[in-house]
């Protein structure tokens, strides 16, 4: 088989572990570069493609080689709805999943001002991505720096859940499920380490809470930041297409295992 992987990062430890099984399996596996804005679209190369990159170029390959009939985990348009926030929220809650209540409110300066603050909220920015605006607020003065830092962003306005202040990071590769525990990155000390969990550490239902969402989004490769509102209540904050699932035995394997299926398919 030949798999080819659309990515900025093929040393990535998940795809590079994953590329090894490949290899060592008999398999070809290759890096490819989106061509340029212009330039004549590919014909499917591939047995299949896995798409680790959100650039617009890199969605756009996709979508051609999709049109030509070549499979592409995951597809450039489940890829595009995780980007969007409120696209996101509406995904999760018209399916019945419990998501974060989210409103969309433009850019953040033009918001912000003389607005006051009932609760706390998170500010997060309307396109997700790296590096991306996700902020607890707890007064106007909070507000008011953040609106001067991203006066021009485009954010989504959550209601802030009480929790304990750890996210349980779930994350699937087809069928398969893993998970770990990290500190909420809106926590003062900063996300540090995430720790694995096994999955008879996470709650009853939460891992066929993460099927659901893979499901609703279309999803093969996916993340479900998931926190605990009291009691073993989940609450979905975020839903990523083909995060990095760093340190997480089986990852690679499953991934290998994932992609040939989609080739023989």
């Amino acid at each position: 088989m030949r798999i080819g992987l659309i990515t900025p990062e093929p040393g990535h430890p998940l795809l590079a572990a994953a590329s090894a099984l490949l290899t060592a399996a008999g398999h070809r596996v290759d890096a490819l570069v989106p061509p340029a804005p212009g330039d004549a679209p590919r014909s499917p190369e591939a047995d299949v493609y896995l798409l680790k990159s959100r650039t617009p170029g890199a969605l756009a390959f996709a979508r051609t080689l999709e049109a030509g009939g070549a499979p592409v985990v995951n597809s450039a348009e489940a890829t595009a709805r995780c980007q969007d926030r409120t696209l996101m929220a509406e995904i999760a809650l018209g399916a019945g999943l419990p998501f974060a209540a989210t409103r969309t409110v433009g850019p953040l300066g033009p918001w912000a001002a003389g607005r006051s603050l009932p609760a706390p909220v998170v500010v997060k920015s309307l396109r997700s991505r790296r590096g991306d605006l996700v902020a607890r607020v707890d007064d106007r003065a909070r507000l008011r720096e953040l609106a001067q830092q991203w006066p021009q962003e485009p954010v989504v306005v959550q209601e802030y859940a009480p929790n304990n202040g750890w996210d349980h990071k779930l994350w699937a590769v087809g069928d398969r499920v893993f998970a770990a525990l990290r500190r909420s990155e809106l926590s003062p000390a900063g996300r540090g380490p995430a720790r694995p969990l096994g999955r008879d550490e996470l709650p009853p239902g939460w891992a066929a809470l993460v099927r659901a969402t893979g499901a609703a989004f279309a999803l093969d490769v996916y993340g479900v930041d998931l926190i605990d509102t009291g009691g073993g209540a989940p609450l979905i904050v975020d839903v990523n297409a083909f995060p990095g699932i760093r340190g997480q035995s089986g990852a690679p394997e499953a991934l290998a295992e994932l992609a040939l299926a989609r080739a023989r398919a």
